[in-house]
């Protein structure tokens, strides 16, 4: 089923596809350098939620948004991805990025666009365990503002996941979150003195 898909807001479109055309911007990303053919168009826009102390006690998980990631495909194909971050002053270009999450992004929407529900897809980060995941929203009507994690929604680990979870599996987030909380918990324990 075709996935019910946010529209960004323009603003951030607009800083990705101004960094796309800056020289000193693209510079880094090899994917993007004007030797590697016909320049990158923004696609595939997702926001992007950061959940912070997935470790800490049990109850509703709240991600905030900080910011859209778009994908850039040239000649047909997904090369990069380009973020754009909320800041005081509204939204702007923050990085291009290059690597194993943009495919395993890739990967992960069309295995979500083969799932029988309507789903919204996000990414979600989690810093504590170096981790994102693909954030499938039972909600599909949510705003992208909506943090909170519902028990049923769906979250796909991209590659590469941490060890001992598996990338693009999908698990509800009701079975995946206290599973990463209690991951935390057992780390913390083995590295405290007492």
């Amino acid at each position: 089923m075709p996935l019910s898909v946010l529209t960004p807001p323009s603003p951030a479109l607009r800083s990705v596809n101004a960094a796309l055309k800056s020289p000193t911007a693209v510079r880094g990303t090899r994917a993007l350098a004007p030797a590697s053919g016909s320049p990158a168009d923004a696609t595939d826009a997702l926001p992007v939620h950061v959940l912070d102390g997935v470790g800490a006690a049990a109850g509703t998980p709240h991600a905030a948004l900080t910011g859209w990631r778009f994908h850039l495909a040239a000649e047909g194909l997904v090369v990069a991805a380009a973020e754009a971050r909320i800041t005081p002053d509204g939204w702007a270009f923050s990085h291009f990025s290059e690597g194993p999450y943009v495919a395993s992004t890739q990967r992960a929407l069309r295995q979500a666009e083969s799932l029988p529900a309507l789903l919204q897809p996000r990414l979600l980060s989690v810093p504590e365990l170096y981790m994102v995941t693909l954030w499938l929203r039972a909600d599909a009507t949510a705003p992208a503002e909506s943090g909170t994690i519902d028990p049923a929604d769906l979250l796909v680990p991209l590659a590469p996941a941490p060890p001992g979870i598996r990338a693009h599996r999908a698990h509800r987030a009701g079975d995946l979150l206290p599973a990463l909380r209690d991951r935390l918990a057992g780390a913390r324990l083995l590295g405290s003195s007492a």
